[in-house]
């Protein structure tokens, strides 16, 4: 099993401890691969646990029928929609957490109170950071998700990017996903198995 090891060390932006609601120790990290639709986050995250041998989640697969409807529609989701969505990722991060098993999940995880419910000792937020252009243009090329191209304006206007005080990293989103999985486990000190 793969170990963090001097998490944050060459990160573009420093590693912050979270809050510590329930003991976890920082080799069973849970990383939340965060961004805005179409940044990549399905892709990398799939990766970044297939490396490492750990368990991964797709956020978008936890989301109430509801949002799905809401969201095929064109229509963006607000603060209330989002809150059982975040519920139910905290419920998965905190189930690794009290069991020690390091995870990967995908989560949008836009605005910083968003954040705030996923935070446990053991979260690590993975920022794929990119511009609304190469995102527009990659969400219009994929084929079969329930996030319409239209709401790619909504999520840039609502994003909040971590700040210092977060313990996160920040990943260059222009690359190949296999170059931005590199990348986590370069930043991370996390080692592949073999």
């Amino acid at each position: 099993m793969a170990t963090l090891e001097n998490a944050g060390a060459a990160s573009s932006a420093p590693l912050m401890p979270g809050s510590a609601r329930h003991p976890a120790h920082d080799s069973d990290p849970v990383l939340v691969v965060m961004g805005v639709s179409g940044s990549g986050k399905s892709t990398v995250a799939a990766l970044v646990a297939e490396r490492l041998g750990w368990d991964l989640a797709e956020g978008d697969d936890l989301h109430p029928d509801e949002n799905v409807a809401k969201m095929a529609a064109g229509q963006p989701l607000d603060d209330d929609d989002r809150a059982p969505w975040l519920d139910t990722v905290s419920s998965w991060i905190v189930e690794h957490a009290m069991q020690g098993v390091p995870g990967v999940i995908t989560c949008s995880a836009l605005k910083r109170k968003y954040r705030d419910v996923l935070r446990e000792h053991n979260v690590v937020f993975v920022y794929l950071q990119g511009s609304g252009d190469l995102i527009g243009g990659r969400m219009a090329e994929r084929s079969g998700h329930f996030m319409p191209t239209t709401l790619l304006d909504s999520q840039v206007a609502t994003l909040e990017p971590p700040q210092a005080d977060e313990r996160h990293i920040v990943v260059d989103a222009t690359r190949t996903p296999e170059e931005e999985a590199d990348d986590v486990l370069r930043l991370l000190g996390l080692t592949p198995v073999a």
